[in-house]
């Protein structure tokens, strides 16, 4: 562990040491409050964190290309620490602070960073205002989440505002993203940001009630990236996103729904012309267990990879593989994470068809239980240039994750993932000849609550001499 990191958790060590005699200040203090809760100006304060802690082995799914990965096994341990700072006034105002560490165990450095920090404003009327780094979370958050799997779990630097009330939700999202380094007029901002996106401006609404079976939502996105031409390098390329998302919940069996079409120019400047649907079922007879089936369809390019020492050269003349831009692409893609995590040659993407049942089960309080399969195949062709025609099958995948909570704060949790690839798989590089791959890994999650308080305002005394 780097001198770093040591440092690191040792002030977090020594931040909880200082808050055991500010929880005793803190209880006088509600003490004392007490005969000033019928005036304005509540206060409230806490601190709390999350620890996260996952060691995982790997065997196959790298790179069969580079001889010293031909085996492709690895296995390592990451850590997530996070401190979370929270205030609130009345019920109009709000912030947040939270930094962060994480990293591979032994890594030099780790990166520390700032994973929220925003202010939010609300009026009573529903309309509020909300500035800073923070997380979208949006319907399935197919398009729009917050994937704490990763470690990093992406935020965005933006503005939100909107309205909440009587069942409608109307959200506007405006960010603007800059390099540090950037002096060029602020014309450019290229990868290594926050977001891979330089602007972006979102409008979302929703509609449900409490007692409606029926709820929808529909969200326009226009994003700007970065242009990655040469010849154009400070140009802005624009493209959009339309859809919309729907929930039908009449009794033990409920329904969603959603589509997605993409269109403009992506940062080659190439048009732009995808889509995207899915469907899903489930079916919750007690809260002891639930089952349920899915489908995924994703658009994608023909001839997304050349074949074996082939310069590639194919003629495009639009993009159709959809991207699922900021989605928690773990949720719904398969555990191991083959797709959408990083890109093909190109940048062009054979698309996927994701055909799925699973089922969760709670056998005792605490512990849960989820296993699912899911059979992967592309929605283009790769058949170009090559001696017959391949399957469109990618291979079948079997996931089982078990979980346990205990304390209300402490989450044990593991699983194992097995997938056995097809010929079309290996084509794609995603695995090794053997076609054959394992992921297996155990985590434990902490979320104490380490500071919680509560003051009013003092009521002003108005008989002054």
């Amino acid at each position: 562990m780097s001198i770093f990191t040591k440092r690191f958790l040792l002030g977090i060590c020594l931040f909880v040491g200082l808050l055991l005699p500010l929880n005793l200040q803190a209880q006088k203090a509600n003490e004392e409050n007490e005969e000033n809760k019928e005036n304005k100006g509540k206060n409230e304060f806490s601190i709390d964190a999350k620890l996260n802690t996952r060691w995982e082995l790997r065997i196959g799914g790298f790179d069969p290309k580079a001889e010293e990965e031909k085996v492709g096994k690895a296995h390592f341990i990451m850590g997530q620490y996070r401190l979370n700072l929270g205030y609130k006034r009345d019920d109009w105002l709000e912030i947040r602070l939270s930094p962060q560490f994480s990293g591979v165990w032994g890594q030099a450095g780790g990166t520390l960073s700032l994973s929220e920090g925003w202010l939010c404003m609300k009026h009573k009327s529903g309309v509020f205002g909300k500035i800073g780094r923070q997380v979208f979370e949006y319907d399935d958050e197919r398009i729009l989440g917050y994937d704490d799997w990763s470690m990093t779990a992406p935020t965005h630097d933006a503005l939100k505002f909107g309205y909440e009330g009587h069942g409608h939700k109307l959200h506007v999202l405006l960010a603007y993203n800059q390099n540090p380094e950037n002096v060029d007029e602020g014309t450019t901002y290229y990868d290594g940001g926050l977001q891979p996106y330089k602007t972006m401006q979102t409008l979302w609404y929703h509609y449900e009630t409490p007692k409606s079976v029926f709820g929808f939502s529909v969200i326009g996105m226009n994003i700007g990236v970065q242009s990655q031409r040469s010849d154009q390098p400070n140009k802005t390329f624009y493209q959009q996103l339309f859809g919309t998302y729907v929930t039908i919940k009449p009794s033990i069996v409920s329904l969603e729904g959603s589509f997605y079409y993409q269109m403009g120019k992506e940062e080659h400047g190439m048009k732009l012309n995808a889509f995207m649907g899915s469907a899903k079922v489930k079916v919750t007879p007690s809260e002891i267990y639930n089952l349920y089936a899915g489908y995924d369809y994703l658009s994608g390019d023909n001839f997304p990879v050349p074949v074996k020492g082939g310069l590639g050269l194919i003629y495009h003349k639009e993009a159709k593989g959809f991207t699922p831009l900021f989605g928690s692409h773990h949720e719904f893609y398969g555990a191991m994470e083959f797709f959408y995590m990083d890109s093909y040659v190109h940048n062009f993407s054979p698309g996927l068809q994701n055909l799925y049942v699973g089922g969760n089960v709670i056998p005792v309080r605490g512990l849960k239980i989820n296993a699912a399969y899911h059979f992967y195949a592309i929605s283009a062709d790769l058949s170009y240039g090559r001696e017959g025609k391949l399957k469109k099958a990618l291979g079948h995948e079997a996931e089982l994750n078990i979980g346990y909570t205990f304390a209300n704060f402490v989450t044990v949790s593991a699983g194992y993932t097995f997938m056995y690839g097809t010929k079309t798989m290996e084509i794609l590089q995603r695995v090794s000849d053997k076609r054959m791959l394992h992921w297996a890994w155990a985590m434990l999650t902490v979320t104490p609550t380490f500071f919680t308080t509560t003051w009013y305002d003092k009521k002003k005394n108005k008989n002054k001499n």
